[in-house]
């Protein structure tokens, strides 16, 4: 099936959804647009085909995707009707989701009989949807699905049966984009032109301004006949190849669109250059035949003039329109062409390696990729150490260390040292493709305000032919009431009327502009996109695009959104003696004992106790016993063997702050509380009971008032709190937290500093919702949220005349991303095909949501500034060409119109490349010191926060008005000292934490009051 195909149940965000097994949607590439009139034309007279559903057309990216019955139409149909509206038509064939495309040069084909034999063979393969061999051309385009069968398998078949097979190097795509082919085309043009243009704009320059002028004819220069001058005798011979060579694109492309009962912009230019030289061949003729006493006036000059200077625009703009795609281009650049497949045996040991075509990678194979190669497929490292550049598929600028188990971006570059992975998606599967296909159906989808252009566009030729024809007749009329200053005995004065006349309607043709209404639009949304792209932000067509700028309130989920989505440990309270019960043998105790739950907490507690420790291997556990909702009781033995294979060493020094890669975690020692006794007995197992107190109080374990308070105290702050008892006796406190990610109290700021309001909507309890609100600086929560709840609640925020966005991680988020104006979905750097979401940000960065919305602000704002400049361009424009101004001495010859006209295109095509220049904002260039106040701010709990529980609008509004100076330098530190933090405690801080000193009470007080 074709990547564009939309089968059953599949929902695309510009169709919506199908529910016909027969709807399709495919991909056309068409070349020979001009203008957007073409695009209209093309929407308008396909649309109205039987089958055809709808119609989108893309000027800049050369496409078409139509959507239509597969029963009533063919897509081969399709193309071969717009090849019959003049415009070259071809079905583009890409590989979507597991359905893949292989395209192959076979040789060794004599006769129909090979193509029968090839295909019958090649689909009778188990995952092959369709097989199709053409005998004129020796190739082959097979549809698969890659989970069942790869190109390697499939080129075997075909080479079983006696013939040989290639893939096909195909790179139209990227032609496509950097518009090669028209480039070429009005370079050939433009040259030939000039060619003929230049010694025209010489001869004129002579003959009209040094030898002789309109005011004095008896100065001309006569040939043969005082009615024929030299200088219009030599522009009639320069200017005849340049009309029927020259303007060769303009004739063809224009008869096209008459014969279907079109007009675009090439219509106009023909009218004014067919126009000016029948005109002065005509005028030429009749003033030869009725022997006038001198020659007339003509306008020989104007067809090589205009059509240099329109040729020169399509060149220039062209040339800027392959800048307009120049992200799209590298992406699909940064794609490698060759991998190297290795084969080892089952020990390991490698018995061969082979470089073949990237084409033929298949899922499973091993891949090896050298230093400075790009990585062919996604895949996950096997054997080997080193990093991976993947700042052009992510925007992450810094090089990811990659290990043994780390997952690989296809198209990413391998470092320094050489991996071995095994690819787990190839071809059209892979995170590349996938962004390529997104940016790629971003650039053909339309904004808002296009599609108004281009409906403006439609009538906009019509019109303008109309008023240069209301201009020939209206100077024709006046001609006869005015007298005309260039009036002599030699020059008749209805020749004057209609040199007039003929000129001000030929200038009206000449700088008319629909062209700069088509580009205005889809050349800022390209540049925008591929920028997006490039930075890590897919923004999935023109519409989210524009609408982003509009948004008045972003709505966060908090796990993995807010927060990153991996709960740890972050506090340790201690309970017994280091002499007693050492730390090393504490932790291999409780983790051994949670290596046997699958629950999450437990699951964050081996991570903690394997990374620490640096072990792979537990204690033995027996008799395990947990209870849902309570904890776990266990027997754990043989510690004093685990321990021998840890990286940690008994006796050696621990600090109060646990440094690992995943985070720090604090350790608190309860040394005044600590148990005073011999808890452990190598000869002897370790009863361990890890839980909440209810659990602990079953056990036999006695929980006195100042573990209580130390529990409330985590529990104010946010954590999970779990009591862990060896023998009878509680020896440690664990909090286990979701911790906020580093930049969103940054994002949330900065929001909000753009007069964005802020939500924070989770499905967790209230408590930890509040508490990570403070944290960031929300001011408004609703927590205990169902899934299908956050979609109401985006829905009674838009009922309210609120712009929302939805930032989730398009999971359970994915009701209320489809419901939101746009829905901005974190993909965490592979799943980047989130149809739920209008944005997806492939770096798991809140700084990127920031980033979204002012690249939307900066491109509409570009789009807005085209369009308005395309709009006064047509409309000071056409009144001038037409001598509206004539009277006060202001008009313009045909030739200014000309340049004029060209230049419009091209200015617009050049605003938009000015969005290269943009940078997205980065955490270092939005902090400050106003965002430093607000941190400090957030450290001392004074932040108000209104709660709701589920979609109840009654809030409890929440303030911490007095915190422990301990709680405080708790949360300062955390906020303040960890490595990835770009903050730091200014003078400000401090004197926040002086004045709160004063009011805290005692270093160690464990109060804390909740003021409601």
């Amino acid at each position: 099936m074709n990547e564009s195909t939309v089968k059953h149940g599949k929902k695309t965000a510009k169709f919506g959804p199908v529910n016909d097994d027969s709807i399709e949607k495919r991909t056309f590439s068409v070349e020979g647009m001009t203008c957007a009139s073409c695009v209209a034309y093309i929407e308008r007279n396909i649309g109205k085909l039987k089958g055809v559903h709808s119609v989108v057309v893309a000027l800049m990216s050369s496409k078409a995707e139509v959507v239509y019955d597969s029963l009533v139409i063919a897509a081969e149909h399709i193309a071969d009707e717009i090849s019959m509206l003049g415009y070259r038509a071809a079905i583009i064939d890409d590989g979507f989701g597991n359905h893949s495309v292989l395209n192959l040069l076979i040789t060794g084909l004599s006769s129909g009989i090979c193509v029968q034999r090839i295909e019958s063979h090649v689909v009778a393969r188990k995952g092959i949807e369709s097989c199709s061999v053409s005998l004129a051309t020796s190739s082959a385009k097979i549809e698969y699905t890659s989970t069942f069968i790869g190109p390697r398998d499939i080129i075997k078949v075909i080479e079983d049966l006696g013939y040989s097979a290639a893939v096909a190097c195909h790179d139209e795509q990227l032609k496509r984009l950097d518009h090669s082919a028209e480039v070429a085309k009005w370079r050939f043009s433009l040259v030939l032109s000039l060619l003929f243009g230049m010694p025209v704009m010489g001869i004129m320059i002579y003959f009209h301004w040094f030898l002789h002028t309109p005011m004095h004819p008896e100065m001309q220069t006569p040939v043969f006949t005082p009615a024929l001058s030299l200088d219009n005798l030599i522009l009639l011979v320069l200017c005849t190849p340049v009309q029927l060579f020259g303007g060769k694109y303009f004739y063809l492309q224009s008869w096209r669109a008459v014969k279907h009962g079109s007009a675009n912009m090439d219509v106009l230019i023909v009218l004014a250059t067919t126009t000016s030289y029948l005109y002065s061949v005509t005028v030429v003729a009749i003033a030869i035949i009725l022997s006038w006493p001198s020659s007339p006036m003509t306008f020989f000059d104007v067809t090589p003039m205009l059509i240099t200077f329109v040729s020169l625009g399509r060149w220039l703009e062209h040339k800027a329109k392959g800048k307009t795609s120049e992200a799209l281009s590298k992406l699909m650049s940064l794609q490698a062409r060759e991998a190297v497949l290795v084969t080892r045996d089952n020990d390991g040991r490698v018995l061969s390696e082979e470089n073949i075509n990237v084409e033929l990678v298949q899922r499973g194979d091993l891949l090896k990729v050298v230093p400075g190669a790009k990585i062919p497929a996604d895949g996950i490292v096997v054997d080997g150490k080193s990093a991976a550049d993947e700042s052009f598929v992510t925007g992450e600028s810094m090089p990811v260390v990659k290990r043994e188990g780390s997952t690989v971006i296809g198209g990413s570059v391998n470092q320094h040292g050489t991996l071995l992975i095994q690819t787990t998606h190839v071809g059209q599967e892979t995170t590349l493709a996938q962004i390529v296909r997104l940016v790629g159906e971003a650039q053909t989808s339309k904004a808002p305000i296009q599609q108004t252009a281009d409906r403006i566009a439609g009538f906009f030729v019509p019109l303008v032919i109309g008023l240069a024809t209301l201009t020939l007749v209206t100077w024709i009329i006046l001609g006869f009431y005015i007298v005309d200053m260039e009036y002599t005995d030699q020059r008749t004065k209805m020749e004057i009327i209609l040199k007039r006349a003929f000129e001000a309607a030929i200038t009206v043709l000449a700088i008319a502009c629909p062209c700069s209404l088509g580009l205005a639009t889809p050349t800022a949304v390209m540049v925008g996109t591929g920028i997006g792209a490039v930075n890590g932000i897919l923004i999935k067509g023109g519409e989210p695009l524009e609408m982003a700028h509009r948004i008045t309130t972003v709505v966060m989920d908090k796990t993995g959104t807010v927060t990153k989505g991996r709960p740890r440990v972050v506090v340790i309270h201690t309970l017994i003696l280091e002499n007693h019960l050492s730390l090393l043998k504490l932790f291999a105790a409780i983790g051994s004992a949670e290596s046997n739950s699958e629950h999450p907490i437990a699951n964050s507690i081996t991570s903690f106790v394997k990374e620490w420790l640096n072990t792979k291997e537990w204690a033995t556990v027996r008799r395990f016993h947990a209870s849902a909702g309570n904890g776990i009781v266990c027997e754990v033995r043989k510690i004093d063997d685990m321990l021998h294979s840890t990286a940690q060493k008994e006796g050696s020094q621990i600090d109060s702050i646990i440094k690992l890669n995943s985070g720090d975690v604090k350790l608190i020692r309860n040394e005044h509380y600590g148990i005073n006794r011999d808890i452990f007995n190598d000869n002897k197992p370790l009863r361990v009971v890890i839980g909440n107190e209810r659990w602990m109080m079953k056990n036999a374990v006695p929980v006195d008032e100042y573990v209580g308070n130390l529990i409330k105290e985590e529990q104010i702050a946010g954590h999970i709190s779990v009591m862990c008892a060896i023998n009878g006796y509680l020896v440690a406190i664990i909090s286990i937290a979701d911790i906020v990610k580093d930049e969103s109290a940054l994002a949330v700021w900065a929001l909000q500093r753009m007069n964005i309001r802020v939500i924070l909507l989770t499905g967790d309890n209230a408590r930890t919702a509040e508490t990570t609100a403070r944290q960031v600086g929300i001011r408004e929560v609703f927590a205990e949220v169902l899934p299908n709840q956050k979609r109401i609640k985006i829905e009674q925020l838009q009922g309210r005349k609120e712009r929302v966005a939805m930032v989730g991680d398009g999971i359970n988020d994915s009701p209320a991303l489809a419901s939101a104006d746009v829905g901005i979905a974190i993909a965490a750097g592979s799943d980047v095909a989130i149809e739920s979401a209008g944005i997806v940000l492939v770096k798991n960065d809140l700084i990127d949501v920031v980033a979204a919305i002012d690249l939307s602000k900066r491109t509409t704002r570009r789009i807005q500034l085209n369009f308005l400049f395309a709009v006064l361009y047509n409309i000071i424009g056409i009144p001038v060409a037409a001598g509206v101004f004539m009277p006060w001495g202001f008009a313009i010859q045909p030739w200014m119109a000309a340049a004029a006209m060209a230049l419009s295109s091209v200015s617009v095509v050049v605003s938009s490349l000015l969005l290269r220049l943009y940078r997205k904002p980065t955490q270092q260039s939005l902090a400050c010191a106003e965002f430093y106040k607000h941190q400090a701010r957030l450290a001392m709990g004074d932040w108000p926060v209104a709660v709701h529980r589920g979609l109840d609008d009654f809030a409890v509004r929440r303030s911490l008005s007095k915190l422990s100076f301990s709680s405080i330098i708790s949360t300062i530190t955390s906020m303040f000292d960890s490595q990835q933090s770009i903050n730091r405690i200014t003078p400000f801080d401090r004197k926040l934490l002086l004045q709160r000193k004063s009011t805290a009470g005692s270093l160690d007080s464990p109060n804390t009051a909740l003021i409601i």
